[in-house]
């Protein structure tokens, strides 16, 4: 069984996210969709909350499953053997960043490969720091994101 893995710290998940995490279970027997703590990147939603809201929105993927982790990625690609990271690529900013990390990984794993998506036009502008500032000052993001999603940002920012 081919088992990838599409880490992120999906903060929050977007349907630029999801298009990547789609394609790859076209390609793939499993999909896990590792969510990162990544605590030193100060997230708007807890862990708890972002593994929740990806679950909600990747449940028609019947080979997709959501979990969390903290740790290196090579490590947690071990632990539940993934034979392939599967990184979604936007533009060059992206190419240059997931190049690095690729390499490093290579270096701590060389059995681990590296697939990368480009995003569709319509997803190469979209992130989640993008829909986080968007939804701060009360627009509307329901075409960037799931409906779990539009709905929880409307109740973290509709509260402020």
């Amino acid at each position: 069984m081919k088992r990838a893995l599409t880490p992120g710290t999906f903060d929050p998940i977007t349907s630029g996210h999801l298009d990547i995490i789609t394609r790859a279970a076209a390609l793939m027997d499993e999909v896990v969709v590792a969510v990162a703590s990544s605590e030193k990147k100060k997230p708007l939603f807890d862990l708890e909350k972002r593994v929740e809201l990806a679950r909600q929105a990747t449940s028609h993927l019947p080979n997709v499953r959501v979990v969390p982790f903290d740790g290196l990625l090579v490590d947690f690609a071990r632990q539940i053997d993934a034979a392939v990271v599967v990184k979604g690529l936007r533009a060059i900013t992206d190419f240059e960043y997931e190049f690095q990390m690729t390499a490093l990984n290579y270096q701590l794993d060389r059995e681990l490969e590296t697939l990368f998506i480009m995003s569709p036009p319509q997803h190469m502008y979209l992130s989640s720091s993008i829909v986080r500032e968007i939804a701060s000052m009360h627009g509307d993001v329901s075409r960037f994101v799931p409906p779990c999603v539009d709905e929880a940002l409307k109740a973290v920012f509709d509260a402020r």
